[in-house]
């Protein structure tokens, strides 16, 4: 088996400007932080960004420009702190484009991907205003019954970077906590990179009860990154850094 392990820089230079890329976690937990400040370092350009409910992750990279489109279901740092409000200027200014979902029409589109169909039918949306603004949603008929659903385009990230407490040299990688939607984002993208917060030995999943969710073969590469997600929160690890959230944000305090 081939083993990964790089740099962070190594890592995130195999990402082209304009890839479709989904960040994984959820709104402040587990975001992959130290890989996004590793793109903006880097000057990415017209990232496509996928994610069901992002915050920081997504606010940072439009603030610095990285952004050319967003596929999401909710983008906010939390009732605690209030608006992205970066994503929230580049989209009003027209420099970013936001293609507003349900966050489980983000979870249909990645299953789509996951099981290499086209789209996938939902139930909801037969009313909602998101189908007149974005263009992934569209009617489809049932052809056993003739009922008309809703359906949402397939989406596959081209490349996914994903946080995790545990991965091996291999790409194996365990997630403590809520899995959120990442396993699943793993599956549904062409690649994916795992930053983690601790490597382990290779026999390491093998030996335990626990087994990895994201396998090594839909992994490209691997990077030891302890406290990865910060100044966000990783479970069982860390919690969220208050002060510097607060300061990314523009209200005092010290540079996450």
């Amino acid at each position: 088996m081939e083993r990964k392990l790089c740099s962070l820089e190594e890592a995130l230079a195999s990402v082209g400007d304009g890839a479709l890329t989904g960040l994984g976690g959820n709104t402040l937990n587990r975001a992959p932080m130290a890989a996004v400040r590793e793109m903006i370092r880097q000057g990415k350009r017209k990232l496509r960004l996928v994610k069901t409910a992002g915050g920081m992750d997504i606010d940072l990279l439009c603030q610095a420009g990285c952004v050319s489109t967003v596929d999401a279901g909710f983008i906010s740092y939390e009732s605690e702190f209030g608006l992205a409000q970066f994503y929230r200027k580049a989209v009003q200014q027209g420099e970013v484009i936001a293609h507003e979902h349900a966050c489980y029409t983000v979870i249909s589109a990645l299953r789509a991907a996951s099981y290499g169909i086209p789209f996938m039918p939902v139930r909801g949306l037969q009313i909602s205003d998101l189908r007149k603004v974005n263009d992934y949603f569209a009617d489809v008929k049932d052809p056993f019954t003739g009922e008309v659903l809703a359906a949402v385009k397939a989406i596959a990230p081209d490349v996914s970077v994903i946080h995790v407490q545990e991965a091996d040299a291999f790409g194996n990688a365990r997630i403590e906590g809520p899995v959120y939607e990442d396993a699943l984002l793993a599956r549904a993208s062409k690649r994916t990179i795992v930053t983690a917060e601790r490597i382990v030995g290779d026999g390491y999943f093998a030996a335990r009860r626990e087994k990895a969710q994201i396998p090594g073969f839909l992994v490209s590469h691997v990077v030891h990154c302890p406290r990865g997600a910060a100044p966000c929160a990783c479970a069982e690890e860390y919690g969220i850094d208050e002060a510097a959230i607060r300061a990314a944000r523009g209200e005092g305090g010290r540079q996450p």
